[in-house]
């Protein structure tokens, strides 16, 4: 068969093929395009399915479920009681374990995400928001991370140093001079770089933190060089 011909075949049935899609009504799986400030990857539509499916539960089945969620990332290695309290949630209200199973794991790409760009109360509630995620849901989840962010920023400091040697680190301040929210200009924040071992290598980390997230990271790196003098 000639290529041309070929070419030509191939044509007409990716054009018969988009036809009957159109007809049946079938689409393509698609990914949301969203301003996310915790990623920059493009959401998968089930994700951001399950982020609007929290306006499904009342104001307590919200809260017990952020209470769960809070708690295991507080406590990651009890991977095996999260499981089960989120079975015997989806019982006392009459859900399938395991739909709610895959909700949770798309929530958890919240907190994860925005602990690795030290994003504020705010910035996480602004997230939610633009995911569909309802006010009064939004408030007191980014409420509940702002109360529990010292506590996480320590263990993820923790687990970077446990892993790996810190080297060095440096810091320099800055002013907010322009954004897009008007009553943060004028705002302190503090570029961090640390410099991590890996290996025969060193790989540099960069983060930027607000003044009372930077005086709450050396808080803890006071008192891991502590818990390490008890050693030495």
């Amino acid at each position: 068969m000639e290529c041309a011909e070929l070419n030509s075949k191939i044509a007409s049935f990716e054009y018969t093929i988009t036809e009957v899609a159109t007809k049946v009504n079938i689409s393509r799986p698609t990914a949301i395009m969203l301003q996310l400030q915790f990623t920059k990857d493009t959401l998968p539509d089930s994700v951001s399915n399950d982020f609007q499916n929290l306006n499904k539960f009342n104001e307590q089945q919200f809260t017990s479920l952020t209470e769960i969620l809070f708690n295991f990332l507080l406590e990651p290695k009890e991977a095996d009681r999260f499981l089960h309290q989120l079975s015997e949630f989806a019982g006392e209200n009459g859900m399938s374990a395991g739909p709610l199973r895959n909700l949770m794991k798309s929530l958890l790409l919240l907190p994860h995400g925005s602990l690795k760009k030290n994003l504020t109360e705010d910035q996480v509630k602004e997230d939610l928001l633009t995911l569909g995620v309802s006010e009064d849901k939004a408030d007191h989840f980014s409420q509940q991370w702002s109360l529990h962010y010292p506590v996480l920023s320590r263990l993820a400091v923790g687990q970077t140093l446990m892993v790996n040697q810190l080297v060095d680190m440096e810091w320099k301040f800055g002013v907010t001079v322009g954004t897009s929210e008007l009553q943060k200009v004028g705002n302190t924040f503090l570029q961090l770089k640390l410099v991590i071992r890996k290996g025969n290598s060193t790989e540099n980390v960069y983060m930027e933190l607000t003044l009372p997230q930077f005086y709450n990271f050396l808080h803890e790196m006071e008192r891991a060089k502590a818990s390490m003098d008890c050693f030495s």
